[in-house]
């Protein structure tokens, strides 16, 4: 077939022009119940014309259920796997998926769904944990990998992410790369390190958020790659929602808390590396940090959003490193317009490395996350709405909230619903499920306050939380439950950790039963 002049420019390994092709002609390749690997980390950087021609012929022969796949990405992909899902394309998916069709298909059981630590993920497929009732032999079947530029050693240049791409590609059978020549090539905004296994592996030695080993693609065999195919399609992500009121309050109650370590001398001015995860409240701490006067920030995260380009441009952003750019249309544009003002203040960089423990422990990051819940003694739930219900998975909150330097949740004090204006309470006495635990967490902020639990016992900590962060519609309903567990508690002799566990989750059982977490009545307890 012909090939584009624009993808004859992108593409300078001369050999792989050979293998130019349409998605169409791939589609015999594919096998029910294969292992595949896809590029992409929080819906960008992922591949989209195969996946969309996979999913186009599915839905033209009625194929729904019949050509699935065990799928592994990075983090979450984009639209593409929304579509799968909606097929009933996806037999099994790890570690971290976004999109209503794919949790629904989750939660109904059609899809089994493995959650695991985003640092971790990568290297634990290639060592074939996931893949260990195969009998050929083989980890992934097929790596489809979406490039923005292939260097004259065939090396692959991505796009805005790096995610799991790199140890993908070293435990796949067939590579499909796609070139993406919609977008611009990212070429020099990467820093590639290819970690060894155990145990041959060596320190990852960065002490510093800019520092690099200077490779900038990643390598592949060519011989591995059996087709290349070129992609007009950019990346669509949703624009950001304003920071509202509750958003601002939260983010002033952290911005103060940071000024009041500085002054007392337990961080720098110019704070520790930063973290922050992805929504609403995120956007709005980073907006937030953007008028809060401190200067010289950097940033070791995972993923950046087009909050913190402002600091960049205000002069208060030094430099950032993540494995993902997730940026909304606009955001794109004024990166590439600023291109030379950005380039040589970003990197992108393998999951492996953006959520190493082991840096995140050196730099002493400041790691912030907003969880679906909290408890009074500061166990976290990052995953399961009670309980049970899926929402996205872990990500990569764990990975730095165990081990910053200061680990901070942040979330509403309550979310409203249409039963109950105050809704649900976002501070519970018992989490239904944990994510992270009570020895990991720092500091819980919500638009009520911030409830600094270092060096607390566990009943400080409770006492603390109710009276800092809760919602006044439940702040006595919390304080009843205290108070009637540590009656129970000392009765027993378990004063430690109260709780009544008939009553732990009554927040949670009022709310199945009666659409509202406002307790009528405890259960007894002797």
């Amino acid at each position: 077939m012909s090939v584009s002049q624009l993808l004859k420019e992108r593409v300078r390994y001369a050999p792989y022009l050979s293998k130019v092709k349409q998605a169409s002609e791939l589609i015999p390749l594919f096998k029910r119940g294969q292992y595949l690997g896809w590029s992409g980390f929080t819906g960008v950087g992922a591949p989209k014309v195969v996946p969309d021609a996979l999913a186009e012929h599915v839905e033209k022969n009625n194929l729904q259920g019949q050509l699935s796949f065990n799928l592994f990405v990075g983090a979450s992909a984009g639209p593409e796997e929304c579509r799968w899902a909606e097929n009933d394309m996806i037999l099994r998916r790890s570690p971290h998926q976004v999109g209503k069709p794919i949790s629904k298909a989750i939660n109904a059981g059609r899809i089994n769904f493995f959650d695991k630590h985003l640092s971790m993920f990568p290297q634990d497929l290639t060592y074939g944990y996931y893949t260990r009732d195969r009998t050929d032999g083989k980890i992934l079947d097929f790596a489809i990998i979406e490039a923005t530029a292939i260097k004259e050693d065939g090396s692959i240049v991505p796009g805005p992410s790096v995610g799991g791409t790199p140890e993908f590609l070293q435990c796949t059978d067939k590579v499909i790369i796609e070139v993406n020549t919609a977008t611009p090539s990212f070429e020099g905004l990467h820093d590639i390190d290819i970690i060894a296994p155990p145990p041959y592996r060596q320190p990852i030695p960065y002490t510093r958020v800019d520092q690099k080993c200077g490779r900038n693609s990643i390598p592949v065999d060519p011989e591995r790659v059996v087709a290349l195919v070129e992609s007009k399609k950019k990346d669509r992500v949703p624009d950001n929602t304003p920071p509202d009121e509750m958003s601002k309050t939260i983010a002033n109650h952290l911005v103060e808390f940071f000024r009041n370590e500085v002054k007392q001398g337990r961080m720098p001015e110019n704070l520790h590396p930063l973290q922050s995860g992805i929504g609403n409240v995120a956007n709005a701490i980073i907006d937030g940090l953007t008028d809060a006067n401190f200067k010289h920030l950097n940033v070791w995260t995972e993923v950046l959003q087009d909050s913190f380009l402002d600091l960049f441009e205000n002069g208060s952003l030094d430099y950032a490193t993540s494995t993902s750019v997730r940026l909304t249309q606009p955001g794109f544009e004024r990166l590439f317009n600023n291109w030379d003002k950005f380039k040589h203040k970003l990197c992108l960089r393998s999951q492996v490395v953006s959520n190493s423990p082991e840096v995140i422990r050196r730099l002493g990051c400041i790691a912030m996350n907003t969880p679906v819940e909290v408890d009074i003694y500061a166990h976290a739930n990052s995953t399961n709405v009670n309980g049970s219900r899926m929402l996205n998975g872990l990500g990569g909150s764990a990975d730095f909230l165990r081990n910053a330097k200061l680990s901070i949740m942040h979330t509403p004090s309550a979310r409203p619903t249409k039963k109950d204006p105050t809704g649900i309470s976002c501070i519970v006495p018992m989490c239904s499920h944990v994510d992270q635990t009570e020895h990991d967490l720092d500091i819980v902020v919500t638009d009520q306050g911030l409830a600094d639990v270092r060096g607390l016992a566990p009943r400080e900590r409770a006492h603390l939380i109710i009276e800092k962060c809760a919602h006044p519609d439940y702040k006595d309903l919390l304080k009843d439950y205290l108070e009637r567990s540590e009656h129970y508690a000392k009765k027993h002799g378990c004063l430690h950790e109260p709780h009544m566990l008939k009553n732990a989750h009554k927040f949670h059982t009022s709310l199945m039963e009666t659409g509202s977490m406002k307790v009528k009545a405890w259960e007894p307890v002797e």
